[in-house]
């Protein structure tokens, strides 16, 4: 735990927290508490980093709508976003021909996916294929030609399977095709292959780095399997009582849920000394 930065007693420099099923409610918003956490915080002198899996294209209206101003790692690591230029700071992309060897071997494992694509960049479309559930209002745009999902630069490859739990798939996903892909399950429904060796942790690390501060300064807040290396990188990892139970097996403590404050719990009482 490292000193607090500016003799508030807040024992930690940066907080980065997870968006679905961590800052967001279950109906998308940010509580007044949570809100109000966080401006605390970042008024002890720590800043706040937003940590999702999500591609800029499907973050940046969450972030406007929060006033965020500062650093957003996005893209499960692959983007460092700065939100108050609404500028694209650093970007990693999947290579297209060890993503098609990867979803073969799968294939050959599992049958027949359904897919959808996240192209890169500010303005990256999330192409949905065939039989493919994306939650809530996100927006896809849809393809029927497989050729489309390979015809730009991408972040990542969401998969779903008709039959297979979204850790049987990802179990079968990385026995098949770990060599060449990082496999993560990121939420219900959202398993994903990445850039070989890209994880949260990665961006946090780049994005820390910008603004000076390092592992041993970060509190970090999330809910998902995805969440596992930032927790590995912080010093402090909390789990949210709604967490999938890989994520709270490794945690320092568990919270409240995400619909109960659990963010602002944890930051009240580090604010209060506790």
């Amino acid at each position: 735990m490292s000193d607090s930065p500016s003799g508030t007693g807040f024992p930690y420099r940066l907080v980065a927290t997870d968006l679905d099923g961590t800052l967001l409610r279950g109906d998308d918003t940010v509580s007044r508490r949570t809100r109000d956490a966080l401006a605390a915080a970042t008024a002890a002198g720590a800043a706040h980093i937003v940590v999702t899996g999500r591609a800029v294209p499907w973050t940046r209206h969450v972030l406007d709508d929060l006033g965020y101003e500062g650093l957003a790692v996005c893209g499960q690591g692959a983007q460092v976003y700065h939100a108050g230029e609404h500028r694209l700071l650093t970007s990693v992309t999947l290579d297209r021909q060890l993503a098609g060897v990867a979803l073969a071997k799968i294939e050959a494992e599992t049958g027949p996916l359904y897919l959808a694509a996240s192209r890169d960049g500010l303005d990256g479309e999330v192409m949905v294929g065939p039989g493919y559930e994306v939650g809530g209002t996100l927006p896809g745009t849809p393809f029927t030609d497989a050729s489309d999902l390979w015809s730009a630069p991408l972040n990542k490859i969401y998969i779903q399977h008709p039959t297979l739990s979204d850790d049987e798939l990802a179990e079968v996903a990385r026995r098949a095709a770990g060599g060449f892909v990082t496999v993560v399950v990121a939420g219900a429904g959202i398993v994903e292959l990445l850039p070989l060796g890209l994880s949260k942790a990665t961006g946090l690390s780049l994005a820390a780095r910008r603004l000076k501060l390092k592992a041993a300064d970060t509190v970090a807040f999330g809910d998902m399997p995805n969440d596992v290396p930032m927790f590995a990188w912080a010093a402090h990892g909390v789990a949210m009582a709604n967490a999938h139970a890989e994520l709270k097996a490794v945690a320092d403590e568990v919270t409240s849920s995400n619909d109960e404050d659990g963010i602002a719990v944890v930051l009240e009482r580090l604010l209060g000394g506790g």
